[in-house]
């Protein structure tokens, strides 16, 4: 194999383990979003009441949130090395497979369930009633609202980090990685949290506008704290794929994505 088609195939595999990575975090943080948790719970804290808006809020964030930092690691990566076209390709890509994914979800849940199955699962550990049918549909099944407005903004946000990170690139060269790769997470995430949130809950759903803003706010703040925690971690991938592309490789692959329009 001659060196240009193994820097190539390097590629090629560096591609789809950073797509692989970004779409099923994606996935897996829209099936578990489901699940509200409560922030201070899990640190043993009482509930923080901030005023926020008129409305007093504790940190009750979605599960999906512990590993969406993920995406958006990635998603500079992907910039980083791979350019616009590489965010948006991989962005469309993840976006039609959350919608074939909650596709099958809703023709699964709707097939009538195994009388046996029921009845197996009939009570809880402690013997109370319980229906697993109607709890696995719970679980899975999404409002259309919902699914609307985190796909929109997903896509929203995805296209708006990638080229506030672009814009940020002229500036900085290929030095600061963490001011384009930290200023368009947080650009992007807040766009994010308010456009999810008021096509879900305030145009399909029926809560007040202030309380869309406020718990917007809120779930900004803890976007904001991790993107800046999770800062030394852009540096430690950085230098792991240009350890393995090579120093030559490496820089040309960051100047291709760094001229993209």
């Amino acid at each position: 194999m001659d060196i240009t088609s193994t820097l190539t195939k390097k590629r090629t595999n560096l591609f789809l383990i950073l797509s692989g990575i970004f779409i099923s975090n994606a996935l897996l943080a829209e099936l578990i979003g489901v699940k509200i948790f409560s922030g201070e719970a899990v640190f043993g804290l009482p509930g923080a009441q901030l005023g926020i808006l008129g409305s007093k809020l504790d940190f009750n964030l979605t599960a999906g949130v512990i590993i969406w930092p993920v995406v958006f690691i990635t998603t500079d990566i992907i910039n980083e090395y791979f350019g616009k076209e590489g965010v948006k390709k991989i962005s469309i890509i993840t976006v039609a497979l959350i919608l074939y994914a909650f596709l099958v979800i809703t023709i699964v849940t709707g097939l009538p369930p195994a009388q046996f199955w029921l009845h197996v699962n009939s009570t809880d550990p402690q013997g109370n009633p319980f229906n697993i049918d109607y709890a696995f549909n719970s679980i899975y099944r999404q409002g259309l609202g919902i699914i609307i407005g985190s796909v929109a903004a997903f896509l929203i946000s995805q296209f708006l980090d990638a080229t506030v990170f672009h814009w940020l690139r002229r500036f900085t060269g290929n030095k600061k990685i963490w001011l384009r790769a930290t200023g368009s997470t947080l650009v992007s995430q807040l766009i994010d949290s308010i456009v999810v949130l008021i096509i879900a809950f305030y145009l399909f759903g029926n809560w007040p506008l202030i309380q869309v803003l406020s718990t917007a706010i809120l779930n900004y703040i803890y976007k904001f704290i991790v993107a800046i925690v999770l800062t030394p971690l852009l540096y430690l991938a950085h230098y792991l794929i240009d350890k393995y592309l090579g120093e030559v490789q490496s820089k040309e692959l960051l100047e291709e994505a760094a001229t993209q329009d």
